[in-house]
C-alpha cells in the first residue's frame, strides 16, 4: 500500500502528518498486529506504573501498624484526660497532604506533557519521584513527613493524567473502557501484591538496623526509579512510535478516524478549555470521581489500623489487604469486558457496584466490633466495589471528550476531584468515636455514594438526549472523516457519540 504525502498539520491534530484528509482503507491484518503491539508493550507499562502510584499511596497504611505511628509522633496521646484519649489527626493529614500535593502538580504537568515530549516529561518526574520516596526513611518527625508527603504527592500526580491521555490516543472509543480497565486493574493487584511484600517486611527483625516500614519505602522508591528509566521510551503518539513500521503507523492512526475523540495536539487552545469549564458533564463526571474516591482516602491511610482494632496483629492486618485487592481487581476486570461486548451499559454498572460500597460501610458501622469479628472484615472486603467505579467514570471521561486540550483539562479536573475525595475521606476519621466505630466515615461513604448514583442518572439522560438530537441530524460521512483529526471538541462535531 502507498502511503500518501501528507503536509505539516500545524495547530490540527499531529495525526496529519500521517493520515490525509478523507478516510482510507487499511489492512485488517496489519490492525491486528497493530493493536497486539499496543497491547504488549503500553497496558504492562501502564499496569506496572500505575501499580507503583497505588502501592506507594498504601505504604502509609501498612507503615502505620508497624511503627511508623510511634516513630513519627502520628500518634498523640493526650494523659490529661481520663480515660487517656488518643488522637490521629497526624496520621490523617499525612495521608491528606500526598493529595494536596496531587492537586499542586496536576494542571501544571498536563501542560507540559501536552508541550513536550511525553517520554522525556515523565521519565525525568518519576525518577524523582522514586527518589522523594527512598528519602521517606530519613524522615524523622512527623513535620518531616507532612512535606515529604506533599512532593511525592506533587511528582506522582503527572501518571493519572497521562495514562489517560496514552489510552485515549492508541485505541479506538470501543476499546478504551477495556484497556483503561486492564491497566486500572493493578489498584486491585498491586494491593495484593503489596500486602504479600508488606507482610514479609513485618516478619523482619525489630532490632534490624533500619525500622520495618523504612524498607518498605526503600524498595518502593528503587523499585519507582527503575520504571522511571522505562518512561523514557514512551512515545508521545502512534505517529512517533519507535515500535511501528511505516506502514503500521498509518494504520494506527486511520483506525482511530471514526471514534471523533482526535489523537494528538500539541498546541494549547484556549478555546477548549473555556468550552471544558462550561460543560455540565465534565464537572458531573469529575464531582462523582470526588465522591467515589473519599473511601480510599481512608482505607489507603487507615485500612490495615482499622482491621487492627478486630484482634489482628499487624503482620494478620495487612495480609487483610488481599481480600480487598481481589473484589477490586476482579470486579474491574469483569466491568471492562462487558462494557466491551455490551453497548451503553457503562453507567448501569457503576450504579449496581455503587451498592455493595454502601452495603460494606453499613456493615463495618452497624456490625458488632468483636475479637476477629467476621461482619466489619466482609464489608470492609466488599467496599472494594469501589475500584470499578471509579475504573468507569475515568473511562467515560476519556470516551465522551474530543479535542486535546479539552481532553487535557478532562483528564486533569477529573483527577483533582479524585485528589479532594482523598483529601476527606481520612478527615472524616475521629479517633475519639471508635467506640461507635467511626460513625462519620461510613456515614460520609455512603452519602457521598448515593451522590455518585444520582449523578450517573443525571449523566445518562444528557448524554441519552445528547445523542438522540445527533441522531436527528442529516449529515455527510465524507464530512466525518474529514473532520476527524481537525483537533474538534465532541460539541464542535456533530458526528461524534457519547457512550453511555
Amino acid at each position: 500500500m502507498r502511503l500518501p504525502q501528507i503536509a505539516s498539520p500545524g495547530s490540527k491534530d499531529v495525526a496529519t502528518l500521517v493520515v490525509p484528509e478523507y478516510a482510507q482503507s487499511w489492512d485488517r491484518a496489519v490492525e491486528r498486529r497493530v493493536v497486539r503491539k499496543i497491547d504488549m508493550l503500553l497496558l504492562p507499562f501502564m499496569w506496572i506504573g500505575y501499580g507503583l502510584v497505588y502501592y506507594d499511596k498504601a505504604i502509609l497504611g501498612s507503615g502505620a501498624v508497624l511503627g511508623m505511628t510511634t516513630d513519627l509522633s502520628l500518634k498523640v496521646i493526650d494523659k490529661s484526660t481520663i480515660p487517656p484519649t488518643v488522637s490521629t489527626k497526624r496520621l490523617s493529614w499525612a495521608t491528606s497532604l500526598f493529595y494536596f500535593g496531587m492537586l499542586a502538580g496536576l494542571y501544571p504537568f498536563t501542560y507540559l506533557f501536552q508541550r513536550f515530549r511525553l517520554g522525556r516529561v515523565l521519565g525525568c518526574t518519576v525518577i524523582c519521584w522514586g527518589a522523594i520516596a527512598m528519602l521517606t526513611a530519613a524522615v524523622t518527625s512527623w513535620r518531616g513527613l507532612f512535606a515529604q508527603r506533599f512532593f511525592l504527592g506533587f511528582t506522582e500526580s503527572i501518571i493519572p493524567t497521562a495514562f489517560m491521555v496514552i489510552t485515549s490516543g492508541y485505541y479506538t472509543q470501543s476499546e478504551q473502557t477495556m484497556r483503561q480497565c486492564l491497566w486500572y486493574s493493578t489498584t486491585g493487584g498491586w494491593t495484593i501484591i503489596g500486602a504479600a511484600i508488606n507482610y514479609g517486611f513485618a516478619k523482619i527483625d525489630p532490632d534490624a538496623p533500619l525500622a520495618r516500614w523504612q524498607y518498605l519505602y526503600l524498595l518502593a522508591g528503587g523499585l519507582t526509579i527503575l520504571f522511571g528509566i522505562l518512561c523514557f521510551f514512551i512515545p508521545d503518539s502512534p505517529v512517533s512510535a519507535w515500535f511501528f513500521t511505516e506502514k503500521e503507523k498509518f494504520v494506527a492512526v486511520e483506525r482511530l478516524r471514526m471514534s471523533q475523540t482526535g489523537l494528538r495536539c500539541q498546541s494549547v487552545k484556549w478555546s477548549q478549555i473555556r468550552e471544558a469549564l462550561l460543560d455540565i458533564k465534565v464537572w458531573t463526571l469529575a464531582v462523582m470521581m470526588g465522591a467515589a474516591y473519599c473511601v480510599n482516602g481512608a482505607v489507603s491511610g487507615f485500612g490495615p489500623l482499622i482491621v487492627s482494632t478486630f484482634g489482628y496483629t499487624a503482620a494478620q492486618s495487612i495480609l487483610w489487604q488481599m481480600p480487598l485487592g481481589a473484589v477490586c481487581f476482579v470486579t474491574i476486570l469483569i466491568v471492562g469486558y462487558a462494557s466491551r461486548y455490551i453497548p451503553n451499559i457503562r453507567l448501569f454498572m457503576l450504579i449496581f457496584c455503587c451498592l455493595p460500597v454502601i452495603a460494606g460501610c453499613a456493615m463495618i458501622w452497624r456490625g458488632t466490633w468483636s475479637y476477629h469479628a467476621p461482619t466489619p472484615v466482609a464489608g470492609y472486603t466488599i467496599i472494594g466495589f469501589f475500584a470499578p467505579v471509579t475504573s468507569l467514570i475515568v473511562s467515560m471521561g476519556m470516551a465522551n471528550v474530543a479535542g486535546a486540550s479539552k481532553k487535557s483539562f478532562m483528564a486533569a479536573a477529573i483527577f483533582v476531584f479524585y485528589c479532594v475525595g482523598n483529601i476527606v475521606g481520612p478527615q472524616l476519621v475521629f479517633s475519639n468515636t471508635i467506640d461507635r466505630h467511626y460513625p462519620a466515615l461510613w456515614l460520609g461513604i455512603i452519602i457521598c455514594y448515593c451522590i455518585v448514583i444520582a449523578l450517573a442518572i443525571l449523566l445518562y439522560i444528557l448524554l441519552r438526549l445528547e445523542n438522540k438530537k445527533r441522531n436527528s441530524l442529516q449529515l455527510d460521512e465524507k464530512e466525518a472523516e474529514r473532520m476527524a483529526f481537525e483537533d474538534r471538541t465532541d460539541k464542535q462535531n456533530p458526528h461524534f457519540r457519547y457512550v453511555m
